[in-house]
This record gives structure tokens, sequence and C-alpha cells, in this order.
């Protein structure tokens, strides 16, 4: 009588697992950016007295409607730091392996505390706000844009430090990508916080490099997916 043996099949379960929940992780990165874009622009398209030209996303937590932003950099937060343990996972030798997920989780974390902290209502926003800057800044707008400025510094760094893992890849389509957002979101920052430029040309150049630099994880997220298997 033939025994029929089945055949060994653990171990790739347990891998194909864990490869899965890598790739969930890093899903998140594919979706965090379009939500809080689409979130963002739906609401300075349509909420009365909003200026793209004039006001930043943070502003938006404030008024009735106020917690839709809130929520969306709530969200958006926890999300990206499921991608930064995704990374992790992903990122396990080689050049990155240790800082890539740490500076991508900060700048998660960094979202998080911006919604935690709302921003001090600007310049005509929410309608009855004074027009022109504040005198004043409150306690819980200065922790705002501290904990984003942290989180917009950490997000520069994690394309400069995947910059250079993917020359030592040989992806130079990657690496360009990469130092490109990096130096466009840096360019920005000294700017805004040199003073020689517009309050109008620091908020829409603030705008350009966050969908820039959101563009740029979505692209990261689903390339480590694809070379997580």
């Amino acid at each position: 009588m033939t025994q029929t043996i089945a055949p060994h099949t653990h171990g790739t379960t347990t891998r194909d697992r864990q490869l899965g929940v890598t790739r969930s992780l890093l899903g998140w990165g594919v979706v965090a950016g379009p939500l809080y874009v689409a979130v963002w622009l739906a609401q300075a398209l349509t909420r009365d007295g909003f200026d793209l030209r004039r006001h930043p996303a943070s502003v938006l937590s404030n008024g009735d409607l106020g917690w839709i932003q809130i929520t969306n950099f709530l969200v958006t937060g926890v999300m990206v730091v499921a991608v930064a343990v995704g990374v992790r996972r992903a990122v396990r030798s080689g050049c990155g392996r240790r800082w890539t997920a740490r500076l991508i989780a900060t700048f998660g974390v960094g979202l998080v505390v911006a919604g935690i902290f709302r921003a001090d209502p600007a310049d005509g926003f929410p309608p009855g706000t004074p027009a022109g800057p504040a005198a004043t800044m409150s306690w819980h707008a200065g922790l705002h844009y501290t904990f984003a400025s942290v989180g917009f510094v950490a997000l520069i760094l994690a394309s400069f430090v995947l910059g250079r893992r993917f020359a030592a890849l040989g992806q130079p389509r990657w690496v360009a990508f990469s130092v490109t957002t990096g130096v466009v979101f840096l360019a920005v920052l000294v700017a805004a916080a040199s003073g020689l430029t517009s309050a109008t040309a620091n908020v829409l150049g603030l705008s350009v490099a966050i969908i820039l630099a959101w563009s740029w994880l979505a692209a990261v997220s689903a390339h480590l997916m694809t070379d997580a298997g």
C-alpha cells in the first residue's frame, strides 16, 4: 500500500503571511497621501473664506468644520506610522536599513501631534478673523508648527536616505525622484524661514512641496511593496 506524504508547507505559509502583512502596512503609504491631499483640497475649495494663496492647510483645523482637518492629520499620521513599520520589515539590509523607518515614523508622529494641537485662526479665516498675520501665537499653535516642522524635516531626510539606498541599488530614476523631493521641500522651508519670499510664495511653495512629498511617499511605498516579494 502506497502512503502519500503531504509536502511540508509550514515555512512557506508563514513566509507568505509575513509578506502579506508587510505589503499591507506599505499599502497605507499608497493611500495616505492621496487621502490627505483630497481632504485638504476639498475643504480648500469649499470652505468659506479659505484661500489657497494665503492660508496653509493647518488653519483648516479651525471653525465648525475644523474637525475634518484635525481628523485628516490624525488618520494620515497613523497611516504613515504603519508605513514606517512596513518599511522596517521590508528594508532589512543595506543602506538606509536603520534610519529610513525611523524618519518616516517621525513624520507620522508629527502629523498626529499637529492634529492634536490646533493652529491659530489667521488672515481672515475662519470668517470673522482679522485680516493679516496674528500679533501673537498661542502655545498650542506653537506646538502644532514645531511638530509639523520636525515631521517635514524627517521626511526630507528620509528622501535623502532612500535616495542613497536607491543609488547603491543602481536605480537612478528613484534616486532622482527622491533627491528632487528632498531638495524642493528643503528649499521651500529655507526660503520661508529666511523671510526673503512673500507670504503668498511661502504658502504656495509649501503646498507644492507637500503634494510632491506625499506623491513620493506613495510611489516609494508601492515600489517597496513590489520589491517585498
